[in-house]
């Protein structure tokens, strides 16, 4: 995983980059792009010696929903080019950690046992920016195996207050 990271870095910046003010827009056909880059199929069609980069290229912007923009056409001639192909959702993930650094967002992932919407979304919202000290973009799963409250990850920190994770800490120290 961490070669994929630093094969990806200079091609997420150099992205960054050359977007400018147009990050966001670049943000929603590069994702599109890493999806498409995510099938199997794909990646062992653009490995057959026998397909040209250019058959690829056709394929890969056919399934896309919206045309490519000049830039996009750019990035992923060069990326298929080079092999790059399946590093693409690495860079989309690289990219839009640089976008949320430069808007001063983050992404969070909130786990719960059950749905959470409206009023009560706004308020763990507003409790969970004050406790990372940012805005947040929140992202609500549900897994039932958490039995209760909330597992929430923000980059690389989770703040874990489900039932299933005290429960776990009680087991460790009766056990201790």
């Amino acid at each position: 995983m961490a070669e994929l990271a630093t094969i990806a870095r200079p091609y997420a910046e150099a992205l960054f980059q050359a977007a400018g003010a147009q990050g966001p827009q670049t943000a929603e056909w590069l994702q599109a792009l890493a999806a498409v880059a995510a099938h199997e199929p794909l990646l062992a069609f653009a490995a057959d010696p026998k397909v040209t980069a250019q058959q690829v290229y056709d394929v890969i912007t056919g399934v896309l929903p919206q045309p490519l923009p000049p830039l996009g056409q750019n990035f992923l001639r060069t990326v298929i080019d080079n092999d790059r192909l399946r590093v693409l959702p690495e860079i989309a993930h690289q990219f839009q950690a640089l976008l949320n650094e430069r808007q001063g967002v983050a992404d969070a992932r909130v786990e719960s046992a059950f749905p959470i919407e409206g009023a009560a979304l706004d308020e763990l919202k507003a409790v969970l920016e004050k406790r990372f000290g940012r805005q947040l973009r929140l992202q609500v799963q549900v897994r039932p195996e958490l039995i209760g409250g909330v597992r929430v990850v923000v980059g690389d920190e989770v703040l874990d207050t489900s039932v299933k994770a005290r429960l776990e800490q009680m087991r460790v120290a009766l056990t201790a």
